[in-house]
């Protein structure tokens, strides 16, 4: 398993998750990420060069993406039908929903806190909906008609 490297802005050890998709800086959170931008746009830094590999080509996922990240993702073409979904689209009008959301966005410790959510009805709702969406069952078992 590759080891987590720290934070490129608040430098916590071992929890960057993500990378910057201008400049391959590690970052732990969407603060961090908010921060780093503002940094770079501030200085003109290294994240103000264009979208650009080291190649001359557009980044891609690949170029962002590791070996270890690779099962995590969810195609760009599931990701979409989550914008299509007009089941997805009740649930979000809920008030309750979308504060649960902003919370755990907003979260220091979102692994903790999802925990709690699971086992709020309404948020066990929404995340069976966008897994039935990018993952649809498999249909086993159904007898033909």
């Amino acid at each position: 398993m590759r080891a987590a490297r720290p934070c490129g802005v608040c430098w916590v050890a071992g929890a960057a998750k993500y990378r910057c998709p201008r400049c391959a800086a590690a970052y732990c959170s969407v603060p961090c990420c908010r921060t780093h931008k503002g940094e770079w746009l501030a200085a003109l830094g290294p994240c103000a060069a264009p979208l650009f590999s080291p190649t001359g080509s557009p980044w891609s996922v690949e170029d962002i993406l590791t070996e270890d990240d690779e099962q995590d993702r969810v195609p760009l073409q599931k990701l979409k039908l989550l914008g299509e979904s007009e089941e997805l689209q009740g649930l979000l009008l809920n008030p309750h929903l979308r504060q649960l959301l902003l919370t755990l966005d907003q979260a220091e410790d979102k692994s903790s806190l999802m925990k709690k959510y699971m086992q709020e009805p309404l948020f066990v709702e929404f995340a069976d909906c966008c897994l039935r969406i990018v993952e649809p069952p498999e249909k086993e078992n159904i007898l033909p008609e």
